[in-house]
This record gives C-alpha cells, sequence and structure tokens, in this order.
C-alpha cells in the first residue's frame, strides 16, 4: 500500500513539471481563480513548475520560419497558393512568395491571447498571408508593369517588407526576408514588354553604331589631318633642303669667280701645258697658251660686297663648328672682324 501511495505521489509531482526547449517561449495560462487568464511574463528556457490542475503551459517557438506560397504542387502546398497583385495600369501579376519571419518572444502572450494559436505556420498562413497580399496590392499599385517586371522587383520587395514589418511588428512579428521567386504576367502584357524591350534594345544597337561611325569618322579626319602634315613638312624639308643647296652653290660661284683674275687663269693653264711645242710652225713667235683674259671682267662694288659677306659668313660658321658650347651671336671683344680680299693672291708667273 505505502508502495503504490509513493508511485502514484511520484506521477503527480512529475506531472507538475514540464520543460521549454532551446529556440522556444513557455506561456502560463491559469484556468482557474480570481487570475485566470494568459500571464504576461513568458517562461524563458528549462523546467518549469505548474498546477496542473488550474493551470497550462503553452509552447511558442522562437526560431526563424520559413514558408513558402507557390503555384507549383511540389512545392509547399498541394494547392495554388501563389500571389496575385495589380499593378498600376491595372494588369494582374502572379507570383510565388517566400517569406522567413519569426516572433519576439516578450510578445509571446499577446499573440496567444490575440490569436488563439501557437502553431506559427497555421497562423502565417492566414493573419500574415493576408496581410502580405494587401501589402503587395498598395505597393505594386503605384508603379508600373514593366518596372514591375524589370529592375524594380527589388524595389516593390523592399517596400512591400517595410509595409508588412510596420502592420505586423505592433503583434510581435519580425520580417526577416520577402523574396519573389516568378513572376507571371498575362500573354498580351507579356509580348507588349517583350517587344518593348526588343525596341529598346535595338535603339542601343543602333545609338552604339552611330557611336562606332562617329568614331571611325572621326579617326579617319585625324589620319588624314596627320598625313597631310606630314606630307607639308616633307615638302618643307625637301625646299629648304633644295634651298640650302643652291645657296650653297651660288655663294661657291661667286667665291669662285672673286677669286679668279686674269693672271691666275693664265698661271692654270700653264699648269696644264705638257711643254711641248707644236711640230708645224709657219715663222714668227713661237706660240704659247695664251687666250684673251681682257674677256674676264672685274667685279663691280655690289658683287665685292656681296662676296665680302659671304666670307664672313663662312668664316662664322667654321668658328660656330670649332667651339659648339659657345651661344649663337656671341662674340669676343679682342677679334677683330674679318676682311675679305677682292680677288686671291696673285702667284709669280713662272719663268721660261
Amino acid at each position: 500500500m505505502a508502495v503504490a501511495l509513493i508511485i502514484v505521489a511520484a506521477v503527480v509531482f512529475a506531472s507538475c513539471f514540464t520543460r521549454v526547449d532551446a529556440a522556444h517561449v513557455g506561456i502560463r495560462i491559469k484556468l482557474a481563480g480570481t487570475s485566470r487568464g494568459v500571464d504576461d511574463i513568458p517562461q524563458v528556457t528549462g523546467w518549469v513548475f505548474f498546477n496542473p490542475l488550474t493551470e497550462q503551459i503553452i509552447l511558442f517557438p522562437t526560431s526563424v520560419q520559413n514558408i513558402v506560397w507557390t503555384k507549383d504542387a511540389h512545392e509547399g502546398s498541394p494547392r495554388d497558393e501563389s500571389i496575385t497583385f495589380a499593378s498600376q495600369e491595372g494588369a494582374n501579376v502572379n507570383c510565388d512568395v517566400g517569406l522567413a519571419f519569426q516572433i519576439e518572444p516578450k510578445m509571446a502572450p499577446h499573440i496567444y491571447l490575440k490569436f488563439q494559436k501557437n502553431d506559427l505556420i497555421v497562423l502565417a498562413g492566414g493573419y500574415v498571408r493576408n496581410a502580405l497580399r494587401e501589402a503587395f496590392n498598395v505597393e505594386a499599385s503605384m508603379l508600373p508593369v514593366q518596372e514591375i517586371y524589370g529592375s524594380g522587383k527589388g524595389k516593390l520587395v523592399q517596400s512591400v517588407q517595410k509595409r508588412l514589418q510596420d502592420q505586423l511588428g505592433k503583434d510581435g512579428f519580425i520580417i526577416d526576408q520577402i523574396t519573389i521567386n516568378t513572376l507571371r504576367l498575362p500573354e498580351n502584357v507579356a509580348a507588349s514588354i517583350n517587344r518593348s524591350i526588343e525596341a529598346t534594345q535595338q535603339a542601343v544597337q543602333a545609338e552604339n553604331r552611330v557611336r562606332q561611325v562617329k568614331a571611325e569618322a572621326e579617326q579617319a579626319i585625324t589620319q588624314a589631318k596627320g598625313q597631310a602634315e606630314a606630307a607639308r613638312e616633307r615638302a618643307r624639308g625637301e625646299a629648304e633642303a633644295r634651298l640650302l643647296t643652291a645657296r650653297a652653290e651660288a655663294k661657291a660661284n661667286i667665291i669662285l669667280r672673286a677669286s679668279t683674275s686674269p693672271i691666275v687663269l693664265q698661271y692654270r693653264a700653264l699648269e696644264r701645258w705638257n711643254g711641248r711645242l707644236p711640230v708645224m710652225n709657219g715663222g714668227g713667235a713661237l706660240p704659247m697658251l695664251t687666250f684673251d683674259v681682257s674677256k674676264v671682267g672685274a667685279l663691280s662694288a655690289d658683287e665685292e660686297k656681296l662676296v665680302k659677306e659671304l666670307l664672313a659668313e663662312e668664316d662664322d660658321d667654321q668658328s660656330r663648328r670649332r667651339n659648339p658650347e659657345k651661344k649663337d651671336g656671341e662674340k669676343k671683344d679682342d677679334k677683330a672682324p674679318a676682311a675679305a680680299p677682292t680677288q686671291a693672291p696673285q702667284p709669280d708667273a713662272p719663268k721660261p
């Protein structure tokens, strides 16, 4: 008998304890008494003592819950749970939506008191899903369908998540992430968007071709200008070379003429004579190698001045070549200007 009482007491005592696992929070509900109802203070992880006759412990998960509302029967529910909303133009857009959320542990008593449920997946399939649909309808109504289908999809998701957090946050829900997996448009709307995208791509391609043609034209113009400039420089160089050659030849001719006197011509002629006299002689004086030197005219005053200037330039050029470090135009004070003779020195005539 005593053993039986001990066993009964042990069973009753064990039923007065329960354990709150990790990632959960416990809610104490009083079933009797003047303070019956949900206790505002949740129970944390660990063993909790309660009176099973007058109290009840409800466990709430606090970990992140993931749920997907999709049209695919092989993912999520076997029925179609995708969400449909309208764009700014009134076009219906259907999509698969994923949601990740959790609850604030200290708000667990409030959630249970309001919804009388501790299964968050079931709770998300009703209250949370309806709030999500409403957020999509409000935010998508301010965006054109082409923007929703294109670059504005991320903007739409962000605005929906903010609106949903503002609405559900006061009830203890924390929205971690919302994703749009697939967008479905009516065939006529999708075809119109595709045509618009194709036209935009063609316009971009045409603009790129215009840029390419313009760049090629500018390249051709630059190349032609470069060739023309090179041709001008080459022609200028050739002209300057011809001018320098002509000036040098003219200078040489003038100096040669100035140094060629009648006596010098006679002397040069004798230098070329081999010393032989003609075999036949008609009598009289023996002929010498002579010519009329009176035809070689003397230099005029202008020609003598020009010869002096040319000889002075020649002396300056030789001085600069001997002293390359000397600056142009620099002159020594003790150097007297070189005087050029009007005629070259005349050698003595050879003796017969």
